[in-house]
């Protein structure tokens, strides 16, 4: 153990990111963690300044805190995405970064499933008109306000050839549904398991994105891709907010061009009450939740407990899940 009988300061600035119930466990060697509920953007570097680690999830990292923080060798964040945290002046200070990996491979592709068959089958839109009285007021055993549609025997067109995507595209084939994995946008000659961007785009009956958000697929659903929708799917997004235009994306239904929306994750979380998707939330065939694909009771403990493996696997000289800039 390369740092055997030294005290480390840990600090965790928004532990109120997991959920109470969630029990994380101390480290396995000598130290003092100090933890915080949430940590606003003005007060990380001084939180952090004499911390040897830093476990962050959403509390941004930036360079000057980083580079006030003398004592820093690990930031360990809770999540896969590391986009809160300047990985080069972690760098260029020698701070290592760890991250998350492979927790979610059953929550993310239910909770992606769950919207697909509540806007295909309209559940949400028939709950409400339920409770508005529409059945009583129609008068016989059943009523055909909203569109309902099978999933077997539809095209799956799934955006991200990760765990996730993987793991939704088993999901689409055990319910005979027809899958396509996309080739990354503006790329050819991937091979024959890809499918052409822009004819996943125009032959899918329901879209659903699992990749990571980085300045090449930063909404590369916008505009032209609606255009090319011809068969008006769905667009699910339990990825990441800023793959899709979200105002492009509002035009899209108001024109018709995809039959409907299931989003996890939007740009500005929490969003505001102007924001675009905020604005259409209540609409039937939309459906806005609050980030919580991730966040089922297995998901977050199994998160949990590999962040503190991550961080006990640092201290003793042997780092694991390590993020280059």
């Amino acid at each position: 153990m390369i740092n055997d009988g030294e005290t480390a300061r840990v600090v965790f600035l928004d532990r109120e990111t997991l959920s109470p119930e969630t029990r994380l466990r101390a480290p396995a060697f000598p130290h003092r963690m100090e933890v915080f509920a949430k940590t606003a953007p003005a007060e990380v570097a001084e939180r952090i300044r004499d911390a040897e680690i830093v476990i962050t999830n959403k509390a941004p990292l930036r360079r000057e805190a980083i580079a006030g923080a003398r004592n820093l060798r690990l930031v360990a964040v809770a999540a896969t995405g590391t986009d809160v945290v300047d990985l080069n002046a972690c760098a260029e200070h020698g701070v290592t970064v760890s991250n998350i990996r492979n927790y979610a491979a059953h929550t993310v592709p239910e909770h992606t499933f769950a919207l697909i068959f509540a806007l295909r089958r309209s559940i949400a839109a028939y709950r409400d008109a339920v409770i508005r009285g529409r059945w009583q007021e129609a008068g016989q055993f059943c009523f055909f306000d909203f569109p309902i549609r099978d999933l077997a025997g539809s095209t799956l067109g799934v955006i991200g050839d990760g765990v996730l995507g993987r793991a939704v595209a088993d999901l689409g084939r055990a319910l005979d549904m027809r899958v396509l994995f996309a080739a990354y946008k503006g790329v050819e000659g991937m091979g024959p398991l890809y499918t052409p961007f822009d004819e996943v785009m125009q032959t899918s009956d329901i879209i659903t994105l699992h990749s990571p958000l980085m300045p090449s697929t930063r909404n590369m659903i916008a505009e032209r891709e609606f255009a090319l929708m011809e068969r008006r799917p769905l667009l699910i997004n339990t990825a990441r907010g800023g793959l899709v235009d979200e105002q492009a994306l509002v035009t899209a239904l108001d024109k018709g061009l995809i039959s409907g929306a299931g989003f996890d994750v939007v740009v500005q979380e929490p969003p505001p009450p102007d924001h675009p998707l905020m604005q259409i939330a209540a609409r039937p065939n939309v459906i806005l939740t609050p980030h919580v694909a991730w966040a089922s009771q297995e998901a977050i403990q199994s998160l949990a407990d590999q962040l503190i493996d991550n961080v006990e696997a640092f201290w003793s000289g042997r780092p694991r899940n390590v993020v280059a800039p």
